[in-house]
C-alpha cells in the first residue's frame, strides 16, 4: 500500500454511547442477549471477534436525515444494530427482560430486522443475516 492510500477507514472500531447506568445497563445486556461483558476501568464493554459473525454479515456505517423516524421516538442521536443468530428468540429474550419491542418486522435478501427499545430507552435493531450459502 503507498502512502497516498494510507489513511482509510477499515471498519468500525467501536460503539460507546452514554448510560446514566452503565454496569446494570451491561448486566442487562449479558442476561437477555448473550453478551460477555468484561470491565474496562470504570466501564464496561464486550469484544466482538470477526470470526464469530455469520458468514453473510458485514458492519454498515451510514448518515442518515436528522429528522429520520427510523431511530424511534426517543429524540437519540444514533441507533446500534447488533447480527444475532435467531432474531425471533433474541426479541423474546429481550422482551423477557422488560424491554419494548416493537411490531414491525422487516425481511430482505440480506435478512430479516426487528427492534427493541433497551432499559436506557436506546432503540436498538436486530439483523439475522440470511444463512450463508
Amino acid at each position: 500500500m503507498s502512502d497516498s492510500e494510507k489513511g482509510r477507514v477499515l471498519g468500525v472500531g467501536g460503539v460507546f454511547f452514554r448510560s446514566a447506568d452503565p454496569v446494570a445497563l451491561s448486566e442487562w445486556y449479558t442476561e437477555h442477549l448473550g453478551f460477555q461483558t468484561e470491565k474496562w476501568g470504570n466501564t464496561c464493554g464486550v469484544s466482538f471477534a470477526p470470526a464469530d459473525m455469520p458468514a453473510n454479515a458485514f458492519t454498515v456505517w451510514g448518515a442518515f436525515e436528522a429528522n429520520t423516524e427510523y431511530f424511534g421516538d426517543s429524540g437519540q442521536a444514533f441507533m446500534i444494530n447488533l447480527v444475532v443468530d435467531d432474531l425471533d428468540a433474541a426479541l423474546a429474550n429481550v422482551e423477557a427482560g422488560g424491554a419494548e419491542v416493537m411490531e414491525q418486522r422487516e425481511e430482505h435478501d440480506f435478512g430479516r430486522f426487528g427492534w427493541f427499545v433497551d432499559p436506557s430507552g436506546n432503540r436498538v435493531e436486530l439483523w439475522e443475516p440470511p444463512e450463508g450459502e
